[in-house]
């Protein structure tokens, strides 16, 4: 379809008629990456998944501790091999874009990987169709644990008699959880095509703040100052990886401070002796503390990155750049793992249950604990990566251009430099808060 419209918008460019299908072969490098990425994403976290399989073995002799280490192999070795699916597709785009497209812009290779994003976008529609059909499956079995149906006396004679149905609960579970753990694949699929677009189209945001900062490229003192040779620049570069670790950190806390606090009052409160539930009162009030500690830990993570992006902004704008590029690259690979690391546990957990049929045994406890690890890495920290990096980039762009002309109405970076400490202290104190002000004290039940 690119191909075919591409053909008959723009037969020719520039004088040249080859060039419509090769834009079109850089656009559908990015199309083929999202089609690709998650055929490869299905190899660590399908119940089908040779990855998947190591963790319930390793957990079958070794408990929780070597499932947990296992599924972080699977994640490691999922960041290099989408690492370099992404490399490859990216690598193909910049040759077309030396098939003539320099001679119609500057930097045509940044404009080729702006395509690609492109092409990734084309698959939009399929990556959240796959992404929404796994809670979809996810609440329904919820629904039908929690409905407690198969308890109802004589509701196997009831529904014969009102609807002639003759129903197996056993294999409703069956089929409810194998659906599940292909819900859990298809979110698992989703993740890192999102995360690729946002790395990939972040590509294309930092060369329009290099473009800005440099003139055009016209400046060529400035344009210099791209290089491992200009201190700043590497400095950023360095600063970016600090960035993402916290967040991750930060993130993973909120959830963890969240889950204590809502076991902990379900021990102290919620008692099942003798009832099948537990009161709609208490089950609003772990959803209020959940939703409490998700929102404080929201709060304390989006001041902090909103000030961090001011602070290396106006510190110096091209320490900024090799910030930002930092934080894609870190962000991405970060993503990637934590996302396919949860998916593996997550259907390490779908097989004992389909598969070995084991549920509520040792091993089931062991890939439970997996799972729960997993959670906050697929869930949480993995996808909160995504926004994260676009929102950097493109505040970025506002943020080191109020810098520039800050500096040059003033013919000094004094102030920006004072502005850059201010925002600093502001970004280290929700820091320093996003753990210490969240962290486990005590009882509150």
């Amino acid at each position: 379809m690119t191909y075919l419209v591409s053909s008959l918008i723009i037969p020719e460019l520039g004088g040249d008629p080859t060039q419509w299908w090769k834009l079109a072969t850089i656009i559908s490098c990015g199309t083929l990456a999202g089609a690709v990425i998650p055929e490869l994403v299905k190899v660590f976290t399908s119940t089908e998944s040779r990855h998947v399989k190591e963790v319930v073995t390793s957990a079958q002799e070794g408990g929780a501790s070597l499932g947990i280490l296992s599924g972080f192999v699977a994640g490691n070795f999922s960041a290099y091999y989408l690492g370099l699916s992404m490399v490859l597709l990216m690598s193909i785009s910049y040759l077309f874009s030396l098939q003539g497209l320099g001679d119609l812009m500057v930097a045509a290779p940044v404009f080729a990987f702006g395509l690609v994003a492109f092409g990734f976008l084309g698959m939009g529609p399929v990556t959240i169709a796959v992404d929404s059909y796994g809670p979809v499956t996810d609440n329904a079995q919820s629904v039908y644990e929690l409905s407690l149906i198969e308890h109802i006396p004589g509701i196997k004679q009831e529904l014969k008699k009102d609807y002639n149905m003759d129903v197996n609960f056993e294999r409703a579970k069956h089929m409810l959880e194998a659906n599940d753990g292909a819900g859990n694949t298809f979110k698992a699929t989703a993740k890192p095509v999102l995360i690729g677009t946002a790395v990939v189209g972040a590509t294309t945001m930092i060369f329009s703040i290099i473009m800005a900062l440099t003139d055009g490229l016209a400046n060529q003192e400035k344009v210099r100052m791209l290089s491992l040779l200009h201190a700043p620049f590497v400095l950023g570069l360095i600063s970016g990886g600090a960035i993402i670790y916290w967040f991750t950190g930060a993130s993973t806390q909120a959830v963890t401070t969240g889950a204590y606090r809502a076991v902990e009052f379900i021990k102290a409160n919620i008692k099942l002796e003798g009832v099948e539930r537990a009161s709609i009162a208490d089950s609003k009030k772990v959803v209020e503390i959940c939703t409490k500690y998700a929102q404080k830990g929201m709060l304390n993570i989006f001041i902090a990155v909103f000030f961090a992006t001011l602070t290396f902004a106006f510190l110096e704008p091209f320490f900024f750049i090799g910030y930002l590029i930092s934080i894609a690259t870190f962000g991405l690979y970060q993503a990637i793992f934590m996302a396919n690391a949860g998916g593996a546990w997550d259907n390490a957990k779908k097989i004992v249950e389909v598969e070995l049929k084991q549920k509520g045994t040792p091993l089931h406890d062991a890939t439970v604990i997996g799972d729960t690890v997993g959670d906050p890495f697929k869930d949480t920290s993995s996808v909160a990566l995504n926004p994260v990096i676009k929102f950097t980039t493109l505040f970025g762009l506002l943020a080191v251009e109020l810098a520039v002309q800050l500096t040059a109405s003033q013919q000094s970076t004094t102030l920006t430099h004072i502005l850059a400490a201010a925002f600093f202290v502001v970004s280290f104190f929700f820091v320093y808060r996003s753990f210490y002000g969240m962290r486990i004290r005590g009882t509150e039940a």
